[in-house]
């Protein structure tokens, strides 16, 4: 089941089939039939062009998802509903191979469709990342914590432990969570402190994206393999508890998320994998909504984070403009709202530790969040914070976020000091 979704014969043959059993909807006989090219099909496809623009409208509108979508989601939409259009208008008088092909058309391009949205996202990029979290199939290299003892001090790959880390303090009603190990922690003498980096994916998202889309722990394992083994453990957080809950990583209406990823989560890994516990070897970075986090939670956290990674993040936590955000996300706090905004925080001109760093990447379609990049990256510097704003071919999508991260380990993991970094 390794295929592609994201390119390759897969899509096009989606697509072909698709279009394929669209004309055989038609027929040749109609295509010759005056009457239907001119009144019918006509409004059959202004009909199914108008549904494909009242889909747009209403995702952005209705369900409030501002990110851009590809283009290719509301054509595969409009043909979906041409076909279904196509079905009514053409029954009387078709065969039945161009009646049955009618709901398979539809179905194909609904297919298509998907496949357009998860090209324009990189969400899934194979069949087995797809079928693997929809049926909910263990992690590639996932063991148990009581396998842990059974693992050979030689291994030259790493693990992933699914965890249930008690909501202490927090209270905050997560998802199961995971940890990579690299190679160098199943050493069983003189097991070092490894450093630590808490992964948290976008808005609509589950614990183990960072590592089925991301590709985060084949990352991780590649770069182990060039040295001797060592690597961050890397901690796969659930910072929403909902695949459709918003939480921007604060503690307010949604909950206590800011208290679950630096309370819980570091505590619970610190006792149960013997981690460092100095700030200084502690990061935190996310894709999205986890790069609005990563920047919020270091900046306002420099006791748990001394480093961030901010991919294709925004400004601050938002939840549309200020008002609406204050509303939403804070229960009307606007104290808490300025709390936990990096600008403000920022131009308080708070003190940060010694070596507290940071970093921004953003593809270079996203002009908004490099724009937003280069004013945080300004007002870190006023507060003396090393911090870099990298730009790199790609959009606002999982793709893009898997590049940035293989491309900024090194950076973390000399920040963090993992023994041999440069």
């Amino acid at each position: 089941m390794d295929v592609s979704l994201l390119g390759g014969w897969l899509p096009w043959t989606l697509r072909a089939l698709t279009v394929v059993l669209v004309a055989a909807v038609i027929g040749r006989r109609r295509l010759r039939d005056r009457r239907f090219l001119v009144r019918r099909l006509p409004a059959v496809l202004g009909g199914a062009a108008l549904f494909g623009v009242l889909c747009a409208v209403l995702v952005r509108t209705v369900f409030a998802i501002t990110d851009p979508l590809p283009f290719g989601l509301w054509f595969w939409l409009a043909v979906a509903a041409l076909a279904a259009c196509l079905g009514a208008v053409c029954w009387r008088g078709s065969r039945w191979w161009q009646r049955t092909a009618a709901p398979c058309a539809l179905v194909m391009a609904l297919l298509t469709a998907g496949d357009a949205l998860d090209i324009g996202l990189g969400y899934y990029p194979t069949l087995a990342d797809m079928y693997g979290e929809l049926t909910d199939q263990a992690l590639p290299q996932q063991i148990s914590m009581d396998q842990l003892g059974g693992i050979h001090g030689n291994t030259t790959t790493g693990r992933i432990v699914a965890v249930t880390i008690p909501a202490t303090p927090s209270g905050f009603q997560h998802r199961t969570e995971y940890v990579y190990l690299p190679p160098a922690w199943f050493r069983s003498v003189h097991r070092p402190k490894l450093p630590v980096v808490e992964m948290i994916g976008g808005e609509y998202a589950v614990p183990d994206n960072w590592v089925r889309a991301g590709n985060a722990v084949k990352t991780a394992d590649a770069y182990a393999a060039t040295h001797h083994g060592f690597a961050p453990v890397l901690v796969f957080a659930d910072a929403s508890g909902g695949f459709k809950v918003d939480t921007e990583c604060v503690d307010g209406t949604a909950g206590k998320a800011a208290d679950h990823l630096v309370k819980d989560i570091p505590a619970f890994v610190e006792k149960n994998f013997g981690t460092s516990t100095a700030p200084a070897k502690w990061a935190i970075a996310g894709w999205s909504m986890g790069g609005t986090c990563a920047v919020t939670l270091a900046v306002t956290h420099p006791g748990v984070f001394n480093h961030f990674l901010d991919i294709s993040g925004d400004l601050g936590p938002n939840m549309g403009d200020k008002d609406s955000t204050i509303s939403k996300l804070y229960g009307g706090d606007a104290a808490a709202y300025a709390a936990n905004d990096p600008m403000t925080v920022l131009g308080k001109h708070k003190k940060f530790p010694k070596g507290f760093s940071g970093m921004f990447a953003d593809g270079d379609t996203e002009d908004k969040h490099i724009q937003q990049a280069h004013q945080l990256a300004a007002a870190a510097k006023k507060d003396g914070v090393t911090s870099e704003v990298y730009v790199a071919s790609g959009k606002h999508s999982w793709t893009f976020a898997q590049a940035a991260f293989q491309e900024e380990l090194p950076w973390l993991a000399k920040a963090l000091q993992v023994p041999g970094a440069k």
